[in-house]
C-alpha cells in the first residue's frame, strides 16, 4: 500500500512507523489512522520483523491530537 499520512521503514528486524503530517502537528484523522492500521499490520503480517517504532514527523509535536467527525445519514 503506497501511504500518504505515514512513512513506514524497515532495517533488519526493526519497522519505523513515523505520523508524516508535521504541518498539521500529526493531528490524526481518519485517514492517518487508517493508514496506521495498515501500517501496523504490514508489520504483523511479516515474521522477520521483531520491533516496532512509532514517532511523528517535525519538531512540534509528535502527535497534537484527534479530529473526529460523526457524519448523520
Amino acid at each position: 500500500m503506497e501511504y500518504k499520512n505515514i512513512i513506514l521503514s524497515l532495517e533488519n528486524e526493526i519497522a519505523i512507523l513515523t505520523i508524516n503530517r508535521p504541518k498539521a502537528l500529526n493531528v490524526l484523522n481518519i485517514e492517518t489512522l487508517k493508514e496506521i492500521q495498515s501500517g501496523v499490520q504490514d508489520f504483523k503480517d511479516n515474521p522477520a520483523l521483531r520491533v516496532l517504532i512509532i514517532t511523528g514527523a517535525g519538531e512540534k509535536a509528535f502527535v497534537a491530537g484527534l479530529i473526529f467527525r460523526r457524519c448523520w445519514g
